[in-house]
């Protein structure tokens, strides 16, 4: 076994409440006191217990982070800069990738529990009873990142998905498409979902557009799903003029789909995707797209969490919407 803090203690010929004093980092220490603990920690090679200084602080100094699908673009992004922030507060996180599984998500919220973790950032918004429920019980600071909060007591930091995709949608009307088909997600989803395909229908019934079922299909966000949706639609006789996909990476995987068929990008058929991933510049012809915020939206999300931990306030304060932003690349043309 190590030594223990005690060791330390009769090595330096101080006493234990000295030694903890040092490892906390406490103010006006004499020299000679941090010389003789810092002596006696190197000739016992002592290493503080992090499990009985989170104890005595009642802080772990950690945050529990459910992720949807650690593999998406977007939720890679998003994760770099709440790290980024973690680290710059003393926090550490515990990342747990659900891969959509929400038996996967109640086994984690239990151990977020269990480990007394300072706060859990959520960014995703499938639930059920038994997820609602626990987290109804949870004394943690809990936040939503990138979605709305499913249970009204707990805040999100995200933008405001139904109006950004009524404004890609109005641009591309504006442009002069009026056949345009839509990738959408999970409609489950109040955000990423349906608020994404509320705002494409609304857009088109707002300038006296049909919405075409036909070009109309639904996925799960990934690639693999965007691939496979455009390749339904290039069956259709009569195609559509642009499509609006809900995420960068389905975008991409039908815009692939596309080039596979031969047809030239934006020439032939115009793809415009959502998100601002980093995906979406580097792709060929580059993406037209909604940009979310996304370094904001980590950092945002990880500081508004850091201010719920340290207030411990129960009050809710409102959702933090963030603007986004339409950028025009080389994927779509106007008519």
């Amino acid at each position: 076994m190590g030594a223990s803090i005690k060791d330390v203690a009769r090595r330096a010929g101080v006493s234990v409440t000295s030694v903890s004093r040092v490892l906390n980092g406490e103010k006006y220490i004499s020299e000679t006191l941090l010389a003789k603990v810092n002596q006696a920690i190197a000739e016992l090679n002592y290493t503080p217990s992090h499990i009985a200084r989170s104890l005595k602080k009642q802080k772990t100094d950690m945050i529990g982070v459910i992720v949807p699908d650690i593999t998406n673009h977007f939720c890679s992004t998003i994760l770099s800069s709440i790290e980024k922030t973690a680290s710059e507060h003393g926090y550490s996180l515990m990342i747990c990738n659900i891969a959509e599984d929400l038996d996967k998500e109640y086994t984690y919220l239990q151990s977020f529990q269990e480990m007394r973790v300072d706060g859990i950032l959520i960014m995703h918004q499938k639930v059920d009873e038994r997820i609602v429920s626990l987290m109804e019980s949870l004394t943690i600071p809990t936040l939503f990142t990138c979605v709305k909060s499913p249970l009204p007591s707990k805040r999100s930091v995200l933008i405001d998905d139904y109006q950004a995709a009524f404004d890609a949608t109005t641009y591309l009307i504006d442009c002069g498409h009026r056949q345009i088909a839509f990738l959408g997600g999970d409609l489950r989803d109040i955000t990423a979902g349906d608020a994404r395909y509320r705002g494409y229908v609304d857009a088109m019934q707002t300038y006296k557009l049909e919405v075409d079922p036909r070009y109309v299909r639904f996925g799960d966000y990934k690639m693999e799903s965007g691939r496979k949706l455009m390749s339904d639609l290039l069956q259709l006789q009569e195609l559509p003029t642009v499509v609006f996909a809900a995420s960068d990476d389905m975008a991409v995987g039908a815009l692939n789909v596309a080039l596979d068929y031969g047809l030239r990008v934006p020439e032939d058929l115009s793809i415009v995707g959502f998100d601002g991933s980093r995906i979406a510049e580097v792709v060929r012809p580059a993406l037209t797209t909604i940009q979310q915020p996304m370094e904001e939206l980590g950092r945002i999300s990880l500081e508004s969490l850091h201010a719920l931990i340290e207030k411990q306030d129960t009050t809710v304060p409102p959702d933090l919407i963030l603007p986004h932003l339409l950028v025009e690349r080389e994927s779509c043309r106007r008519l």
